[in-house]
């Protein structure tokens, strides 16, 4: 097979439209072709207005070697890369059945692993199906009772679920397309696959979940949901049982073998780990607020004159010719109705983002991280009491604004260098933000310009910000602690150079975000809990991912461990 990289198109084609201008690229006939894929998609806005899609196809055709003769420019044999597959055998069953605490993307890879090699688990979910959980979110958003059991943190898929379904990751491993493909089986967009910056969106995110979940029944094993493990018995440093409550009881599971996948906001389950002896660590993580913009202000400062104004071009589907591509006209509803808003100005591109770092004198970062374009800000909170967010999108990102994290790094130099005094530094933050949206887990906010001028908002400008069940406008001078606003107040303009408009005084700054990563670490080694054996620590909670794709790496990983020792 051939590869013919660094195709710079002004529209994005439809397979037939891709067939037509690989044949006219090796100058061979259309019907030639007996194969074509598109290996690599994105959208280069490096050389604005110049905005153009780049592709990398694979194509299969009679005579390759004389084509690889001719020295085209940017076509040459392709070589597939290193396949994955999960070691599918095993000698004898365990006595005992696996659990697997956590269906978050660590905990449902690891589970689907070891049931596809024949070891059905036990799997505990605290919170709920992701179709009751949905219902208890929304019921929240609109003013009704906060859920501890059921809500963005908690629940079948994780805090994942309720986010923009990002793949994009740091990490290089074999396992990455494994999971895409296995994604895509259980209904994912196709496109996840070559797509530069993958992602499924919230709305598609809950089907995929579901179909696993129904995978997993299918294959054996047994899902508890609205089950906790609440403590473990370690006796000569190996894991004899877990006790459960669920179901209106309390109960205990013999086990030799506990895939501990929690998410990073089980709390409780931190603790009870400190006083059963498993080893934990405090680490680095960030804390700060969202900030929202309009998507039509971040597509002209990204994209330039290639921008097109909102609702200015709808249609459907990809160009085979010279047309541009337009968006289908968004929607409007509920979570529950999977769109929301007007719509956003969509163009032939994307609706864009964007990835912004700076390093502060002293050493401390600030960051953007999660980046939702057309989403919204999201309440995350998993305990009475506290205000967190987060953000979300669906898959068509047809929101009016774009959101993403605006993080502070904070270090043991910042809490403490206990086990647990990170997640006493989160709590703070969180009650803090509680007691000044009012109580009532409306989320303090404050506009750009006010905060860099440090006078307290009155009420919002040209963005109004998504955050429900609402916000009450303040100055976060009085509300987050002095060392986080003054990182912010530097990175704002910096980052204002770099996207035009960052720092417009308009865009909303919402309280409080603490949970895009662990504040703990669950020590191990070769996968397993140093100095005891039977818990295997994953995840993202366990300290060892970030986002959904490591996260699911990390979990296949641990899977093959606990088979090897199985075996």
């Amino acid at each position: 097979m051939l590869m013919l990289s660094n195709i710079r198109l002004v529209n994005e084609l439809d397979t037939t439209g891709l067939r037509r201008l690989a044949a006219g690229i090796l100058g061979v006939a259309e019907d030639t072709l007996k194969d074509l894929q598109i290996l690599k998609l994105s959208v280069d806005a490096r050389r604005k207005p110049d905005v153009r899609f780049v592709y990398s196809l694979i194509v299969s055709v009679g005579d390759e070697r004389s084509i690889l003769r001719k020295n085209i420019p940017h076509v040459s044999l392709f070589i597939p890369p290193e396949r994955y597959e999960f070691p599918s055998y095993i000698t004898s069953k365990p006595a005992l059945r696996p659990v697997v605490v956590g269906t978050g993307p660590a905990g449902l890879f690891a589970a689907l692993c070891l049931a596809e090699a024949g070891i059905k688990c036990i799997i505990l979910e605290r919170g709920l199906p992701v179709e009751q959980r949905l219902e208890d979110v929304e019921r929240f958003r609109r003013g009704g009772g906060f859920d501890a059991s059921s809500n963005i943190q908690f629940g079948e898929g994780g805090a994942g679920t309720f986010s923009d379904g990002k793949l994009t990751t740091g990490i290089s491993d074999k396992r990455i397309n494994y999971v895409l493909e296995r994604l895509i089986g259980f209904g994912a967009p196709e496109e996840i696959l070559y797509h530069a910056k993958p992602h499924i969106g919230t709305d598609r995110l809950r089907l995929v979940v579901r179909a696993i979940r129904e995978r997993l029944l299918g294959l054996g094993c047994d899902i508890r949901f609205g089950h906790v493990m609440t403590d473990i018995d370690i006796s000569d440093k190996s894991l004899k049982c877990i006790t459960v409550h669920g179901g209106g009881a309390k109960y205990i599971i013999e086990a030799d073998k506990l895939i501990l996948a929690p998410g990073n906001s089980a709390r409780d389950t931190f603790e009870m780990l400190a006083r059963r002896g498993v080893r934990l660590s405090p680490k680095n993580f960030s804390v700060g607020v969202r900030i929202e913009h309009l998507q039509r202000d971040i597509d002209d400062a990204q994209y330039g004159n290639a921008a097109v104004s909102r609702g200015d071009e709808f249609s459907g589907g990809k160009s085979s010719g010279n047309e541009l591509l337009r968006a289908e006209p968004p929607g409007a509803g509920s979570l529950l109705a999977g769109s929301f808003g007007a719509g956003s100005p969509r163009s032939r591109f994307p609706a864009s983002d964007y990835k912004l770092v700076t390093h502060l004198n002293g050493g401390r970062s600030v960051y953007t991280f999660c980046v939702c374009p057309g989403g919204q800000v999201v309440p995350s909170a998993s305990e009475p009491g506290g205000v967190v967010t987060n953000g979300m999108s669906y898959y068509a990102r047809n929101g009016e604004n774009c959101n993403s994290a605006l993080l502070v790094s904070v270090t043991p130099d910042d809490f403490g260098y206990g086990a647990l005094d990170g997640l006493a530094f989160q709590q703070s933050l969180e009650r803090a933000a509680f007691t000044a949206g009012g109580g009532n887990y409306r989320a303090p906010a404050q506009l750009v310009g006010d905060f860099i001028g440090k006078r307290t908002s009155i009420g919002c400008g040209k963005i109004t910000p998504t955050y429900m069940p609402g916000v009450k406008y303040c100055n976060l001078w009085d509300v987050l602690p002095n060392f986080v606003c003054e990182a912010l107040n530097a990175a704002l303009p910096e980052f204002s150079r770099r996207v035009a408009g960052f720092a417009d005084p308009d865009a909303v700054l919402t309280a409080v975000e603490t949970r895009s990563s662990s504040p703990v670490r669950i020590e191990r080694e070769d996968y397993e809990a140093t100095g005891i054996s039977g818990i295997f620590p994953c995840g993202e909670g366990s300290g060892y991912a970030g986002g959904i794709m490591s996260s699911a790496v990390d979990g296949i990983k641990t899977a093959q461990r606990v088979l090897t020792s199985i075996r």
